[in-house]
């Protein structure tokens, strides 16, 4: 087996055995961001020698038989948003220092390091995470691991990349409108926005309530697994929920008979690319296939586009808006150009859109007293050129990030759960995936109806390009 590959689960039980090292999973994965980073602009920091240095120490707590926790010797990563200890978060900006001092772990990243997961850097996210692909002015264009000439979406591009490339097992990334979701249907990889306030967040994200951190990985068990942790109590959030200490592993192959899916392949509004549209629709039958009841019908869905645009300038006004303007010139163009029209928003904008949010967000709990889930495309396009904001001949789709990622941000606003599966590949082998929306609070059904489709159409062999002849 090659252990850059293997699942969490996996590494866990072959330490367990003494059948391998976590100093050799970490080797592993050293050698496959070696092989693939170059090229695909996965990384903004690593440290080698510490991961390395920390696997040995992993090594001899297994061999005493004592190891930390379910995620002992466990390699993963950290999006460039989320404070690690010892480690910058820059932000994908050149206006951060990266001297620091970095001398604090957020809440994920601290529960995971408790764990006794070894972190090997850093992943890649556009500047102040502003945008639904991934170039930045610090560490240039990263590109989609199936073809280096298209983008791998964002802003937890970095994080998708190096899932699908064998760059570590766990990967932590962030959703404030479609983050998580976009680039694991782009990169082929399974990802999960938890509710809001499931996972604890601090500090804040300068976007605010539809800002949330979940888990980017190769299988649905894993993000299980790392759920565990993840979602362990830190009293800095605020905005936090009540801790469920139930194990998210639990029923988790229990499959969804008799769950009621509510199929809407444009949301009622949007246009999509016909091999989005095909490949979607096909991978539907799997949860008819697994006993599901599933019907058409488009959710109560309001102007989401005019609503999201409204929270997410001013959130990027708020990114930006402490740094002064002689420091600005190396910084994103077009995250200083929507900060500027978030300037023309007032009052009233803001306060029309609070209210319109909330109203969605009750009329979606309302449509979940009679649908458990909603299923939809994940992005109505598929991968495009690497550098560009949008694809180029959208058409009626649109030239916005906020246009052609729209299956996804409604639920920032509503901060529902929501999961992307790979659920096909179009003729030039670029992934296609599917989007499970679930009620608020309903993770474990999330994750449940993913495991479920994930059995009938398995996804992981597909990995084995980017493994070594």
């Amino acid at each position: 087996m090659n252990l850059a590959f293997a699942t969490a689960t996996e590494l866990v039980e072959l330490y367990r055995r003494k059948q391998a090292s976590p100093v050799d999973a970490v080797r592993a994965c050293l050698a496959q961001i070696a092989r693939h980073d170059p090229q695909l602009g996965a990384f903004v920091f690593r440290d080698d020698d510490a991961a390395l240095a920390a696997a040995r120490e992993s090594h001899a707590r297994w061999q005493r038989g004592a190891p930390l926790g379910a995620l002992d010797g466990v390699p993963v990563t950290i999006k460039d948003l989320v404070l690690t200890r010892g480690a910058p978060t820059l932000r994908g900006s050149r206006t951060i220092d990266a001297a620091g001092p970095w001398t604090i772990d957020a809440p994920a990243t601290a529960r995971l390091r408790e764990a006794g997961a070894i972190i090997l850097g850093k992943t890649t996210t556009p500047e102040m995470g502003w945008k639904a692909v991934t170039d930045s002015p610090l560490t240039g264009v990263a590109r989609n691991p199936w073809d280096a000439s298209r983008t791998p979406g964002g802003s937890s591009g970095g994080a998708a990349i190096a899932a699908a490339t064998g760059m570590g097992a766990l990967h932590v990334g962030t959703d404030g409108g479609g983050s998580i979701r976009v680039p694991s249907s782009f990169c082929g990889i399974f990802g999960l926005k938890p509710s809001f306030g499931r996972v604890p967040a601090w500090p804040l994200s300068p976007t605010g309530t539809v800002a949330h951190l979940g888990p980017m990985t190769r299988s649905v068990h894993d993000a299980a697994l790392m759920m565990n942790a993840i979602t362990r109590p830190d009293a800095r959030d605020w905005h936090a929920l009540p801790y469920d200490a139930r194990d998210y592993r639990e029923g988790l192959d229990e499959g969804i008979a008799g769950a009621r899916i509510a199929w809407s392949p444009r949301l009622g509004r949007f246009d999509v690319e016909h091999d989005v549209d095909t490949i979607t629709r096909d991978a539907l039958r799997a949860f008819a296939d697994a006993g599901a009841r599933v019907e058409d019908v488009d959710p109560p869905l309001p102007d989401v586009h005019a609503i999201f645009r409204v929270h997410w300038w001013i959130g990027c006004y708020n990114a930006v808006r402490g740094i002064a303007p002689e420091k600005r010139a190396p910084m994103d163009r077009g995250l200083l150009r929507i900060a500027d029209e978030a300037r023309n928003l007032d009052v009233d904008d803001y306060l029309d859109a609070v209210a319109a949010r909330a109203a969605f967000g009750s009329a979606m709990r309302a449509f979940h007293q009679r649908y458990d889930f909603l299923v939809t495309p994940a992005v109505a396009v598929a991968p495009f050129t690497a550098g560009t904001l949008a694809p180029e001949a959208l058409g009626s789709v649109g030239s916005d990030w906020t246009t052609w990622a729209s299956f996804s941000y409604p639920f920032n606003l509503t901060q529902q759960p929501a999961a992307t599966v790979p659920c096909g590949f179009t003729a030039s082998g670029l992934p296609i995936g599917l989007q499970i929306v679930g009620a608020m609070h309903d993770d474990r059904g999330v994750l449940r109806a993913a495991r479920a489709f994930e059995r009938a159409r398995p996804w992981q062999a597909s990995y084995a390009r980017f493994a070594p002849a």
